[in-house]
């Protein structure tokens, strides 16, 4: 799970493709500091984490680039869903990132480059 690439795919139940052209939106837990950084789609993210047992997550301190772009729809309800989550499950190559027992609120597949 850390140092992975995690390209966004799934977002509140809905798939997420990225316009032709813009960098894929992702995250990569870093093993150093419990530190986060990323890409929503428009700005760089980047913050602190926490695992523990039984596939808690938490993340704090979330933050990120100031730039404006057209639409900041998925940016804003991935910072959205990144404060709320608590916990996460991983099948194969892809994380589902969740909030107590509900659907999962971001869905991510692993690249490896």
């Amino acid at each position: 799970m850390v140092e992975t690439y995690w390209k966004l795919t799934e977002l509140m139940g809905k798939p997420v493709n990225p316009p032709a052209g813009v960098r894929e939106i992702h995250i990569v837990l870093k093993k150093q500091d419990g530190r986060f950084q990323g890409f929503a789609g428009c700005n760089n993210i980047m913050g602190s984490y926490e695992l523990k047992d039984e596939n808690f997550i938490g993340f704090k301190g979330i933050a990120s680039t100031k730039m404006a772009c057209p639409d900041m729809t998925i940016e804003n309800q991935l910072m959205e869903v990144l404060g709320r989550v608590d916990n996460y499950s991983i099948l194969g190559d892809k994380l589902s990132l969740n909030k107590a027992r509900m659907a999962p609120l971001a869905r991510f597949k692993a690249v490896y480059h």
